[in-house]
């Protein structure tokens, strides 16, 4: 059974840095599309920052130049460097992953089907 387990959450001033992880657990081959996405409460999940199997990554605009989606498929690990963050970005981060995702849908929740239990993302002004 394919497990998504996140870590790397955590309280932090605006302009600061977290690096979010995912531990993939079951499923010890690389090719899958990973994804993280974010809910704020009373928010819909988005689509934050995706990478396919050949390595093409896909950022919401908000979070270009400031966030680093990157994965260690020796460690089945998928990565979040999260800079300069912002008070409006505190949310639940999930980790999420699918077989395939079309590049004009690699930001859209529907196509993944495996998701991690998340882990909060607190950004204080």
């Amino acid at each position: 059974q394919v497990q998504l387990v996140e870590s790397g959450g955590g309280s932090v001033q605006a302009g600061g840095s977290l690096r979010l992880s995912c531990v993939r657990s079951g499923y010890p081959y690389a090719g899958l599309c990973m994804g993280w996405f974010r809910q704020a409460p009373g928010q819909e999940r988005e689509g934050v920052a995706t990478i396919d199997s050949t390595g093409n990554t896909r950022y919401t605009e908000s979070v270009k130049g400031r966030f680093t989606i990157s994965e260690d498929n020796a460690k089945n690990t998928l990565y979040l460097q999260m800079n300069s963050l912002k008070s409006e970005e505190t949310a639940m981060y999930y980790c999420a992953a699918t077989f395939y995702c079309p590049s004009s849908r690699m930001l859209e929740d529907q196509i993944f089907t495996l998701w991690g239990q998340g882990t909060q993302v607190t950004v204080s002004s």
